[in-house]
This record gives structure tokens, sequence and C-alpha cells, in this order.
């Protein structure tokens, strides 16, 4: 297990700011052991939350050109025929994986080939599973030409706590299929939209790990 590079910076200063905290109310509340305890124990609690919404665990990655894996670790919720109007313009089957807080944050490519497109969208924060965070919510939208052949689109999608999206692709880059693309903190969720004619390996509920669960596989 080890800490993700976009956690460091935000831990390193936690770290000083809750030593500091405690540092001076055993320097001038000394009389108040009790609470000087209970606030030490709080902060150590504090932290180990945070520090696992950084955690950046070991995946044993397997790479296949015609089978999407899923692009992040949460719950399916959703498997769905849906037009698409950004960029296909015509139905395509989504499947989102939704991450809750104590999910594994890292974002990975679901699949090997060229980024066709890409581009950010600054917009609101509704909670994940709400049906137009999909379209309304700060989102980044990522299509790629996938070795096999069919282009594949996937979005990560900022939440109600997910106030940062980070994304490590652009328009022109060969991606490979199991590493990260991006991340996004305090979780959120992300959409991907395949051709109608694939084969979906998953269930709605079912719980999924990015870059080793099978979400469908493509026809070629």
């Amino acid at each position: 297990m080890k800490v993700h590079k976009e956690g460091r910076r935000i831990l390193f200063v936690t770290v000083l700011v809750l030593l500091a905290l405690n540092l001076a109310l055993y320097q001038f509340n000394r009389g108040a052991v009790l609470f000087n305890r209970i606030f030490a124990g709080v902060s150590v609690v504090a932290f180990l939350a945070l520090l696992q919404f950084f955690r950046s665990p070991f995946r044993h990655l397997f790479t296949h050109e015609d089978l999407l894996l899923a692009p992040a670790d949460g719950k399916v919720v959703v498997i769905e025929d849906v037009y698409e109007p950004e960029y296909f313009d015509d139905m395509r089957k989504q499947i989102s994986v939704f991450m809750s807080p104590i999910n594994v944050h890292v974002t990975r490519n679901p699949i090997s080939g060229m980024v066709k497109y890409f581009k950010y969208h600054p917009g609101n924060y509704l909670v994940a599973w709400h049906p137009k965070s999909s379209t309304q919510n700060e989102r980044t939208t990522v299509v790629v030409e996938s070795d096999a052949g069919p282009l594949v689109l996937f979005r990560q999608i900022a939440g109600a706590m997910a106030r940062r999206i980070v994304w490590y692709v652009n328009e022109g880059d060969e991606v490979n299929q199991g590493e990260e693309f991006g991340f996004i903190k305090f979780g959120s969720r992300v959409d991907l939209f395949v051709p109608i004619d694939a084969d979906v390996k998953v269930e709605l509920g079912q719980k999924v790990k990015g870059g080793e669960t099978v979400i469908c596989q493509l026809k070629v």
C-alpha cells in the first residue's frame, strides 16, 4: 500500500496543523487533561480517515484489447441504453460506477488505445447518484479509440464531496489499460459509454475493482 501523489501535500499539511493544535492544547490547556486526550484521539482518527482517501493499493493488472476493465473501485449503479449527446450523438450503453468516500479514488484507463477527444467541463456538485450529475456536474470527458476498434467514452464526475478532479491524459495520447488516467478527490463516479451491442459482464449493485473487474466485452 502506498499514498497517492495527489494526497501527499494535503496529508503533510494536515499533520502539521494537527500537531500544532495538540501542542498548543498541551501547553496552554494543561488543566483539561481529559479534553486534551480526547482531542488527540480525534486527531489520530481524522488523520487516518484522510489517509485512507489517498491510498493507492497495488493491483494485478491484465490487458485484453476487447475487454473493458472497471475504471475505478466502487459499485455499479447504472446499466442502461441512453442517448449520448456530447460526442457520439446517438444511443450508447451507459455503465456507471459510484465511488464512495471509503473507496480508492484512483481512476484507471478501462481500455488501451488513443485519446481522440478530451474536454473538461466546469459545473455543479450535485450528489453523484443524481440523474443529471452526468451532464451538469464538474466533469471530464475522454474518448478513446480502442486497440480493438470501437470508440469508448468515459467521464470522471464530481459529486457533493468531490470538489477536485485531476486528469493525466490529453488528446493524441496513447493510453494503456489499467494505468491511471486521473484522480477524483473524496469520491464520486465514473460513467462509461460503450456500443449498444457490448456484452455487459457486471450487474447492478455489484462491487468492482479498478483495473481488475471486467465490465463488458466489445464486439469486434
